[in-house]
């Protein structure tokens, strides 16, 4: 479960924030909780009374009479000597590199909001974390192993087995449902989810077409199921713009 507070006193910026998070947390199978504070007073009591947060997404700026996002930061730090919350601060001003340098922050999102932003820290963070595994791992009878996933090009379902096809050309076998792999480890490291039969590694494609895509060194497209047409499309052109940083 990861722990996640938000603390900012625009209340349309921490609803948003709060959506988007929720969003990419479910997408990626995490476990969450989101809890919003509107002043950095409700966050500090929050903690002093024990609450646990893994990140925080904190505003700098707050009202002229509240207590800011760096002097937060540094009541985490110091005074309650926790330097294992990831704090990710927000603010519609860059010029803040050096007063944050001792906070030593995860990460820095700049006003308005961009979700391919929020999305990348999350993904960041879960690595750095251990939340992704960069292992896939399946059982042969009582054995359990496990290839990178980087290495694995496409998962075919045929006749109750599932076909592993690996960059090196290996392929291995072994019982197993489809649906159920890409849910419990694919889906989060950009495997799409084009038929029934098939799920394939982005990082393979070298074309998507309108009912099949072609692989690397493969003269034989895969199919692309006619009900999930349009879930694979958003799926490819979502992962094109996280990974050209397009907003």
């Amino acid at each position: 479960m990861t722990h996640v507070a938000i603390c900012d006193d625009e209340t349309k910026t921490g609803a948003e924030l709060e959506c988007a998070l929720i969003d990419i947390f479910s997408k990626l199978l995490v476990k969450h909780e989101v809890t919003v504070f509107f002043s950095g007073k409700e966050l500090c009591r929050a903690i002093e009374s024990g609450a646990h947060y893994d990140m925080i997404f904190l505003d700098i700026e707050f009202a002229p009479n509240e207590i800011n996002g760096i002097e937060v930061g540094r009541l985490i730090r110091d005074k309650y000597n926790n330097y294992m919350i990831s704090i990710i601060y927000m603010s519609r001003v860059k010029s803040y590199a050096l007063e944050l340098f001792d906070i030593q922050p995860f990460n820095f999102l700049i006003k308005p909001l961009k979700y391919e932003k929020i999305d990348e820290i999350i993904r960041k963070y879960l690595k750095v974390a251990g939340f992704l595994s960069k292992d896939f791992t399946y059982k042969i009878g009582r054995d359990t192993f496990k290839v990178k996933i980087k290495d694995i090009i496409y998962l075919e379902s045929r006749d109750k087995k599932m076909i592993m096809h690996l960059a090196n050309g290996r392929k291995e076998e072994f019982y197993g449902s489809i649906k159920e792999l890409h849910q419990e480890q694919l889906n989060r490291f950009d495997f799409l989810f084009i038929h029934t039969s098939y799920i394939v590694n982005y990082d393979y494609i070298t074309a998507l077409k309108f009912n099949e895509v072609l692989l690397v060194d493969s003269v034989t497209p895969l199919p692309i199921s006619k009900h999930r047409k349009n879930k694979v499309r958003e799926r490819y052109y979502e992962i094109v713009k996280r990974r050209r940083g397009v907003v």
